[in-house]
């Protein structure tokens, strides 16, 4: 090897030698680490929680899913075969829209003969109408013959034989009974009218409803009859009825939540509860509807219901939900984290950190808590610091580095 060779080998080694010394160590050395709090040797890093207000409650979770606002069975009120059906499982459906018609021969029949007894019987109306009008007009005669009679008589006695005074009399007599006679054969007819009719609006009542119709609009979920099925009437007892076709209302939802006895007092109309749908991955606010306002004996729970507008069809019944219900709500009050406190049976204390970054220990009162924070009712300040968890790694007079944690977050104690 030349000399010139082992002179820039020699330079190469020295500049080798000069890197390593000045990066090995520096890359570990705290103090060159721009992210690491400046303080004096030995302060250990405390993360601390700033006590702040807020609304404070508990909040219990509940299952449910949801379902129809209404969901029915749609019989037939007469019995028949199906002639024709309009809908299928899917369809969607307005309020009194045509589903099936069904075919009823008999009642056809049934229909035509009340029609003819209610002519008849208008037939029988008119005629002792005619009857009765021909009463009164032979009684109105036999009357008058009569007064006319009677007043001749009572003028000038014996100008008119007694025997011809009582004959008209008897006349007059026989005509009013007649007269009274036909009044009642005339409102006999009027009765059998009625009834006639009434058998009429029968028979028509029953003919309306071979037209199954839509109780209000919703979807049909099952189809359960095809077109020359046999329907029984769905007011027959002695058989099972078969619906046409079921249906169900989901313009509008239900969530049924049974909510525990400890809380079902705090329950009202209007009362806001958020529910997350798994499936759409979506937050809902929902409110109160109704409840029982009574307990179920087995469960202890209390049936509650909330109502959700569906008009975009995204919700679908069935869908699986969870409801947070937060109560026992406190506004605007002073908290702290609950890991931020130290209990002693039934004294707490909280580790305070002050300006001059020097740990001291501090009494409190406790109040309501919540599920991270809980409600200070004295002993501390809105604005001041206090330790947040790991409590038995600082001690008061401890200098510390204070670093601010979101509420429930270990603290990075103990590093140097």
């Amino acid at each position: 090897m030349t000399r010139k060779t082992q002179v820039v080998a020699g330079i190469i080694l020295i500049g080798v030698v000069l890197l390593a010394w000045r990066w090995w160590p520096h890359s570990r050395a705290e103090a060159d680490d721009p992210t690491h709090p400046a303080g004096n040797a030995g302060e250990t890093t405390a993360g601390v929680a700033i006590v702040k207000r807020r609304d404070l409650g508990d909040t219990l979770t509940v299952s449910g899913a949801f379902k129809p606002f209404q969901d029915i069975d749609v019989h037939a009120k007469v019995a028949g075969y199906i002639r024709k059906i309009y809908v299928d499982v899917g369809d969607h459906v307005k309020d009194g829209q045509t589903l099936a018609i069904l075919e009823v021969p008999e009642l056809a029949a049934q229909l035509a003969g009340a029609d003819a007894a209610v002519r008849a019987a208008q037939e029988q109306v008119h005629r002792a109408q005619s009857d009765l009008d021909r009463a009164q007009s032979t009684h109105a005669a036999s009357h008058s013959a009569y007064h006319r009679l009677k007043q001749a008589a009572d003028t000038q006695p014996g100008l008119v034989a007694q025997q011809e005074v009582d004959d008209s009399q008897a006349k007059d007599l026989e005509g009013e009974a007649q007269v009274a006679s036909a009044e009642a054969g005339l409102s006999a007819a009027r009765q059998q009218l009625e009834v006639a009719q009434a058998t009429q609006r029968q028979y028509t009542a029953l003919s309306d409803y071979t037209r199954i119709a839509a109780p209000f609009a919703g979807v049909i979920t099952v189809r359960y009859a095809d077109t020359g099925s046999l329907i029984a009437a769905g007011t027959s007892t002695s058989t099972q009825s078969m619906p046409v076709v079921r249906l169900a209302q989901i313009s509008v939802l239900r969530l049924v939540l049974q909510i525990p006895e400890s809380v079902a007092s705090q329950i009202h109309v209007g009362g806001s509860i958020r529910v997350h749908v798994q499936a759409l991955n979506r937050d809902y606010e929902g409110k109160v509807s109704r409840f029982a306002d009574s307990l179920d004996q087995q469960t202890r729970t209390m049936e509650t219901e909330l109502d959700f507008q569906n008009s975009d069809g995204k919700l679908i019944p069935g869908m699986f939900c969870e409801t947070f219900f937060v109560h026992d709500k406190k506004e605007n009050v002073l908290t702290i984290p609950i890991e931020a406190v130290n209990r002693n049976g039934d004294e707490a204390s909280v580790l305070v950190v002050d300006a001059q970054n020097v740990v001291t220990a501090r009494p409190v009162k406790l109040g309501q808590a919540g599920s991270t924070h809980i409600e200070v009712l004295s002993g501390l300040s809105e604005g001041e610091r206090v330790i947040d968890g790991n409590l038995g790694g600082f001690s008061p007079g401890q200098r510390v580095l204070p670093r601010v944690v979101e509420a429930g977050t270990a603290s990075q104690a103990g590093v140097k």
